[in-house]
Formats: C-alpha cells, structure tokens, sequence
C-alpha cells in the first residue's frame, strides 16, 4: 500500500525579553538553580501575575510577520495539570482567544517553494527544568527558567515528509531570529518542537491517528524522529495494527522513538479563564505602532537582491537565510559597484566553507565585510588571480591582517606585464620541444600542460587570460 505522511509542527519561541511574562525576575540564561525564581514564579499564596507588554509586543510583530490576524481582545487561561517543575499546578496559556490568528510562512524545499498554513501562535509561561544529574538518585528543581515568555506557534498539518517540516522549521527559526523576537539558541531551550505525525493511505482525505513527539531541539533530530515514526506506524498499520494516540520521546541514542503517555486533550486540562488576569485589548494605533518596527522581511529582501543586484533566485535565497549574512552581502556588494555576483560566489563559497567549518556564525567572520571587500577589489583590478586571491583569503581567516598587506608582505602580486608572460613562455617552449612538436601535429589537450607549466613557472602569478592568449599565439607560431 502507498501512504502518505501528515505532519503539523508546535513550536516554543522563548521571546527574549529581559524580565519574565508576569513577573520581573530576570530571564538570563545560565544562573544558579532557583537564584531567578521570584514569588509569583514560586506561586507563594497572594501573589498576582502582571503581563509583561515587551512580550505582547513581540507576539503582536511575530504575527505581522506571517500575515496572520492580531486579536484585538486576547484571554489568558489556566491549565491544569501536574509537573513536578510546575509550582503552581497550571500554566497560563492561551486557548479560545489566542493573541495571534491565522497567518503562512513560505518554504524553500529542494527547487520547490511550499506554503505552510499557521492555525495560530498564542503567548504562554514556560514551566522550570528538573535535573537528575548528580542528585544521587533523585531530581533537583531548577525554577529559573518558570515564568519565562513563550510564543507557541501551531500550523496546520501541511507537511508530507521529514524533509518539509526540518525547511519550515529552518524557516521560522530563521524568522524568529530576523524580526529579533527569539535568540534561536536550540542547546540552551530557547526553540524547540513538538511534531505531530500521522499517516494515510494515498487519496484519503481522512486524517489518520496522530503522535506528538515531544521538545526535538535540534534540526537534525526533528528529521530523524519524524522518519522513525512515520516507519514505525505504516509497520504497525501493514501488520494489522492499530496507531495508539500517544505523546513520544525520542532517543537519540538509540535513534527511536518511545512511548512517554496518552494524549491529553483540551478538556483533560480544565482550562477556564484565568480570574488574576483582565482580557488583553490590543488597539489597531498599537498594532501600526509595533508594525513600524518590523525590518525588511526575508520575502522581500530575496525579490530585492534579485531585482537590484541582478542575482539569481537561488543566490538570493542562500544570503537572505539570516539577516546578518544579507547585510554582510549588502554591504561587500555595495563597495565594489557592479560586481554583485562575485560578492555572492565568494560569500557562499569560500566565506560559508570556513564558516562552517570553524563552526562560526557570520556575526564572529575573522574577516569582515570591508576586509572581504578589498580582496575582491584586487581581482577586480587584475592585482590577484582567482587561484591566489584563495591563497590570500586562507591568509586573512587566519588573522594575517588585509588583503593589501597580505599580497605586499608575500609578494602575490598578479603578474600582468605581458613582456614577463612572453619570456615565461618562450622558456617553456624550449624546454619541451616534444610537447611542442605533438601540440602543433593537432594534438590540442597538451595545451594545458603549457598552462600548468607557465603557472608553476610564475608561481601561480601570471594573469590567466594574458598567459592564455600568448601561449596559443607562441605554439601556433
């Protein structure tokens, strides 16, 4: 039988506002356990939650960005359930009348572009951490991080393979990081999944059961939970089977899913409106007001890059993936005037390669964008061929200094003094007469043994194109 795969995302935004969403502990990563927990974190009887209006603010810009509806009247609601980390014995969430409505976010998947539909993206507390290392056998409470703003957004179920949901999770992660409402940091917590997977046979329209896989906190874990499960339930299904509505946790060691509890439903957790908190009403002057801030958006950017700097639909897309790497081409590409495609082939090309390799973010690049912006200058101007320009490039990652300098203290200057190439030529003539003699009786591929040696014989400096010209007129000579 042919299935198909039924994928919907939940995601936890951690906003990244300085104090908490109803109180004003502070929400700074990395303190010792319970040193960020206040009263109304403790849930100590008599305390009152306050709503914290940075974290409105950016719930309210998330959902501009998606081009979802803001509610002018949003609730808070108590849900009820029990966690060892959770003093209170409810979260304040949002559920009927969530702050964010509706709203897309378009994907890039392989040469494909895919819509994915958002139901909503609601505000809500996060609950504190238990720890079970060294406690001999038993778990300590951590609270610090009880309190702290989330932004769970909820799509709908468009997804139809692992592939799809890892680029849309890119992509709002990408987003959220863009418009500044989350720092995106996955090891510390700060944006994390749930996956609800599900599959069908081909051509039914009817939903099949679904499992939550619980908190996936990096890219590489959502693909490979949603594959294991998704081969997990078509074995169950083709062997007679029936699929359990279950919430999951994945192993990554062992690389499987296992079984962590039913699946509550809305009414398991009795929500009802939280009484210690007045309905939000949020005016449309506010909304304008909070939309005035919002950056350029990746969408709009990627349609820039390729109208203004004449790029590709792919380039455009690859350095609108942050904002910082748009800036940074932006501004290597503004210095050298026309030349926006080599400012694109050497950003994605050799910046990225070490980049990724150091494990570096483009904000900590050992060469800036001016930096950057002088070598390219000197193949521009003939002062550096491509092959040295890369030996040039090795030389300022390692914190040699500019392209300028470099070139001087090295000597790398580009020969283009077309009496040097000639002399170059004429001694690698004499000294392969053979070759000579087989290249001019028809046999074109030694030319590039000529090139190699002229090369090696210029230490690489000679200008290409010139050493090329000459070359063909010396042996056709």
């Amino acid at each position: 039988m042919q299935w198909e795969v039924v994928i919907g995302l939940e995601t936890h935004a951690q906003l990244n506002t300085v104090s908490k969403i109803f109180s004003g502990a502070s929400t700074a990563y990395g303190a010792a356990p319970n040193t960020q927990a206040s009263a109304v974190d403790l849930a100590l009887p008599g305390v009152l939650p306050v709503m914290n209006k940075a974290a409105l603010e950016k719930a309210v810009k998330f959902g501009l960005a998606v081009g979802a509806e803001i509610s002018r009247r949003s609730v808070f609601a108590r849900k009820n359930y029990f966690y060892p980390d959770l003093p209170k014995g409810y979260q304040i969430s949002q559920l009927d009348l969530p702050i964010v409505v509706g709203g897309s976010l378009s994907v890039q998947v392989g040469d494909t572009e895919k819509t994915v539909r958002l139901t909503r993206a609601h505000l809500e507390e996060d609950a504190g951490k238990s720890l079970h290392e060294d406690f001999h056998g038993m778990t300590g409470i951590d609270l610090n991080r009880a309190g702290t703003p989330l932004l769970e957004i909820v799509t709908e179920p468009d997804m139809r393979s692992a592939q799809e949901a890892v680029a849309y999770a890119k992509a709002l992660h990408s987003l959220v990081r863009w418009i500044g409402i989350c720092d995106g940091n996955m090891q510390e917590g700060s944006f994390r999944c749930d996956a609800n997977v599900s599959v069908r046979p081909k051509g039914v329209e009817k939903l099949g059961t679904r499992c939550e896989i619980k908190n996936l906190n990096s890219f590489k874990f959502l693909e490979k939970a949603i594959e294991y499960e998704v081969r997990r339930q078509i074995e169950i299904l083709e062997d007679g089977g029936r699929i359990v509505q279950e919430t999951r946790l994945y192993d990554s060691d062992r690389d499987e899913t296992r079984s962590m509890r039913s699946k509550e439903e809305a009414n398991d957790y009795r929500y009802f409106p939280d009484p210690d908190l007045l309905p939000m009403a949020v005016s449309g002057a506010y909304i304008e007001q909070v939309r005035a801030t919002l950056p350029e958006l990746p969408p709009a950017k990627r349609e820039r890059f390729q109208r203004e700097y004449a790029l590709p639909g792919y380039d455009a897309g690859v350095l609108t993936a942050s904002r910082e790497l748009a800036a940074y081409f932006e501004d290597v590409a503004q210095t050298l005037g026309g030349e926006a495609k080599l400012a694109a082939n050497w950003i994605m090309g050799d910046l990225s390669a070490s980049l990724n390799k150091d494990g570096k973010e483009i904000a900590a690049s050992p060469i800036s964008s001016r930096q950057l912006a002088g070598l390219l200058k000197r193949i521009q101007d003939g002062t550096l061929s491509g092959k040295i320009a890369k030996e040039v490039f090795a030389a300022m990652w390692a914190g040699e200094g500019d392209a300028d300098r470099i070139i001087e203290t090295r000597g790398l200057k580009q020969v283009s003094d077309s009496g040097a190439i000639e002399k170059i030529v004429d001694e690698i003539i004499a000294a392969n007469p053979a070759q000579t003699a087989e290249y001019r009786s028809g046999k074109d591929k030694l030319f590039g043994f000529f090139v190699g040696q002229a090369m090696k014989a210029s230490k690489g400096q000679a200008n290409p194109q010139q050493l090329n010209d000459i070359l063909k007129k010396k042996l056709q000579a």
